[in-house]
């Protein structure tokens, strides 16, 4: 892999210069492959989507908080349906009762239900063959303005709407499914799947999400058997998507809207941007914070494929198998899922044959190669501990900083110098094609591994591994120029193919699994190693001075990686701090037990920041018994003043005993404008229980969200020859009209959680 007729420094030079070059130029194309299209004004022609007219919409819908059940969930309701009748739709409303399916996300205080109100129009196709879901959610989290979870997924639906209404019909009939109650339990989703009829024959569904303020819209999950869903989303503006994204979020316990589709059968794809994740589900998930790029890119992508699949015939989708894709610049590189297996051997096969082309030191190399591969994460992960020293907010964050960008950038360059000291270090010892070698074998063997537990990942170790280890076969063998150019050429696929899935994966994982993003990048720069290796120069012959300078010009790339890390860490500690418009993330709640009058506060922060730890003190403890929601859930806690509030009433309306087993019919009704009331049978069997009139498997508790204002009737039957004990309770999320309560300063704010600013009551009743 390297030529006595390089070793003259103006040719090594060169040829290090050329691959710098060429290394770099795949370096900005590979980026740009990952990055959203420039929003387009609003003078875009009407068949355009637009990010500045969709963005009027999400001004409308995200003016203030408005969580499932609230009058300001109905105000945003009542917009959607003008906006779409204006269009010349006719959209009706699904009020139902609906039940949190197995598998999804559940709460400690049992089965979840909501009373939904979901938003659903038809826009008939010309000869249909099936209907194709375009799906958003249009409630927020409790405490935040929602623009863009989920206002970005319901404006781009209003603007696609707009777009194909002015139009001629597509063939297959499109529904727009605009829901509720996401944020609760996924219940308005799960309403639509299992009792609204257009959801019958199934069909394609393209759920549009957010998890952040950022960023490019990463279509990151699918439906079984996608390959014809992919060779459809391939044919987008913008594709960016990879199947190891896939296969890494079946893995996970998270959820959208799109779990209740997919989990009925239906196909289809998911799209989220997932940068700036400091504003999920926070107080400054407003308008201003939006990125109108990133809509512009969830509006091009989403507009695309509603008219790409309105065109097919959707009867044929079915039963492909799923295929292994991933963006280079340009497009959506794919191919069928059985090529898996043949690559990732083929990969090993051309490893194995360098090496015994290459022997010297080969077996020293492979163990060796393990060093940097377990040292940078260790030091990325270090990093981020060290971070939270200098500034412990960063604890409070749920994913990452405001502004992460140097963070990462330091991560990449920490894991860039592992591996060039590493190299540096063992280079003249054990060899560069050795080094070379050891480090292609690792990849090649985490290729097989990832065939055989997450086959649509394995294209980032064996694809680098085959084009490597064969452009250094040919290159052993051709004339030094030549060599370089194909050493080259080999080395442009492990760029094109890591560097995007570095690029995404850190706003997937976050700072705090920094170590995920170093052991990728290790990856590449271990795949990069024939070509790096011309940044040394040759010390074969040279003596004395020559060979030290030899050596110290050898170490400038060590010393250049080392310097970048450290200068982008302080840079994103002196760029990243905390004000108004950045706040540091607090969490608390306020518990009464009307029982006692006592009252808690409450937080679930792990080490109470300074704002905090004037309510909370001590260790974390469960809660269950003024929380009965909360089941076995750890909080710290603090004294509270009791607050004058109503308990939630809990009466029976009627009842009957047959056999040990009583049948009673309750009603649970707050007595306070609340999010969501709770009922949990203490000490007794429940048998069968039916709440708002859907029956529920027998679970001791439920969690009701969006109650509606007369109550909720429960019919329960419970195995028990006396009287029955029940706890109860409500929540609000009116938490600065406590007693006792300080407003926060000015930079600091509150934490994206379903439980902030929670006022809870619980009470006890025996009937």
């Amino acid at each position: 892999m390297s030529d006595t007729a390089l070793s003259r420094p103006a040719r090594r030079g060169l040829a290090a210069a050329a691959v710098l070059a060429v290394l770099g130029l795949a370096g900005l194309a590979a980026v740009s492959s990952v990055q959203p299209p420039a929003e387009r004004a609003t003078s875009a022609p009407a068949s355009d989507f637009s990010a500045a007219r969709a963005f009027e919409e999400v001004r409308a819908i995200a003016s203030t908080p408005h969580p499932a059940g609230s009058a300001a969930n109905d105000r945003v309701r009542e917009h959607l349906i003008d906006r779409l009748r204006g269009l010349g739709l006719t959209p009706e409303v699904q009020d139902v009762v609906s039940v949190q399916g197995a598998g999804l996300s559940s709460s400690a205080g049992g089965t979840g239900l909501a009373r939904v109100r979901n938003v659903v129009t038809l826009i008939p196709g010309s000869a249909s063959t099936g209907r194709i879901f375009l799906i958003a959610h249009y409630d927020s989290a409790q405490i935040a303005p929602g623009a863009n979870d989920d206002g970005a997924g319901t404006a781009t639906i209003l603007e696609t709407a707009r777009a194909l209404t002015g139009g001629g019909k597509l063939r297959n009939d499109v529904v727009l499914v605009l829901t509720d109650a996401e944020e609760a339990c996924l219940c308005g989703a799960k309403a639509f799947v299992d009792q609204h009829p257009l959801a019958r024959d199934g069909g394609v569904a393209l759920n549009l999400e957010a998890r952040g303020s950022s960023g490019p819209a990463i279509m990151f999950e699918t439906s079984a058997g996608n390959a014809r869903l992919v060779e459809t989303y391939a044919r987008v503006p913008y594709p960016v998507g990879t199947s190891f994204a896939v296969e890494i979020y079946r893995l996970l316990p998270n959820d959208t809207d799109f779990t209740p589709f997919r989990e009925s059968d239906f196909l289809g794809l998911n799209t989220a941007y997932i940068d700036g994740a400091a504003v999920y589900h926070a107080p400054t998930d407003k308008p201003s914070a939006m990125n109108r790029d990133s809509l512009q890119h969830h509006g091009d992508n989403a507009l695309a494929l509603v008219r790409e699949f309105g065109a097919q015939d959707l009867t044929t989708l079915r039963n492909t198998g799923d295929a292994t894709y991933f963006p280079v610049p340009g497009l959506l590189i794919r191919y069928p899922g059985g090529l898996v297996w043949p690559l990732a051997v083929a990969a090993l096969i051309a490893v194995v044959a360098l090496g015994w082309f290459v022997r010297r030191r080969v077996l020293v190399a492979i163990p060796l190669a393990v060093l940097p591969i377990i040292v940078a994460p260790v030091l990325a992960q270090g990093l981020w501990a060290l971070l939270k020293v200098i500034r412990p907010e960063y604890a409070g964050l749920p994913i990452d900083p405001y502004r992460p960008m140097w963070y990462r950038l330091a991560v990449i360059a920490l894991a860039a110098a592992t591996v060039l000291i590493w190299y540096a270090l063992l280079r003249r010892r054990v060899g560069p094609a050795a080094l070379a070698v050891g480090g292609l074998t690792w990849l090649a063997v985490l290729g097989m591994v990832l065939a055989a537990f997450t086959p649509g990942g394995s294209y980032l170790a064996a694809l680098p591994a085959l084009a490597v280890a064969v452009s250094a076969l040919l290159a052993m063998r051709a004339r030094p120029w030549l060599a370089v150019a194909v050493l080259i050429v080999g080395a442009l696929v492990p760029v094109v193919v890591l560097l995007p899935t570095v690029l995404m994966l850190f706003p997937a994982l976050g700072m705090p699994m920094a170590g995920v993003g170093a052991f990728l990048t290790v990856l590449l720069g271990l795949a990069l190693l024939p070509v790096l290796d011309l940044l040394h120069p040759v010390e074969a012959g040279a003596r004395g001075l020559d060979a030290l300078k030899a050596r110290r010009l050898g170490a400038v790339p060590s010393l250049v990686a080392v310097v970048a890390a450290i200068g982008c860490t302080v840079t994103g500690l002196v760029v990243d701090r905390f004000d108004e418009e950045h706040p540091s993330l607090t969490h608390l709640m306020y518990a009464l037990d009307a029982d006692t009058g006592t009252a808690r506060w409450l937080s679930e922060e792990a080490e109470p920041q300074e704002w905090t730890s004037q309510y909370v003190t001590g260790e974390p403890a469960e809660v269950s018994d003024i929380l009965p929601a909360f089941g076995d859930e750890k909080l710290r806690s603090g004294p509270a003043p009791a607050a004058t509030l109503p308990a939630p009433a809990l009466t029976l309306l009627s009842e009957s005993d047959s056999g040990g087993l009583r049948t009673m019919k309750l009603l649970l009704d707050p007595q306070r404008a609340v999010r969501f009331a709770t009922l949990h049978v203490v000490g007794a069997e429940v048998t069968a229980i039916t709440v708002g009139g859907r029956p529920i498997d027998p679970t001791p508790g439920f969690v009701f969200h969006a109650p509606p204002e007369n109550g909720v009737e429960v019919d329960l039957t419970v195995r028990a020859g006396g009287p029955v004990e029940f706890r109860v309770m409500d929540a609000s999320d009116d938490l600065a009209t406590m007693p006792g309560f300080r407003p926060r300063p000015a930079d600091v704010g509150v934490l994206g959680s379903h439980s902030s600013e929670m006022v809870a009551v619980a009470k006890t009743y025996t009937l």
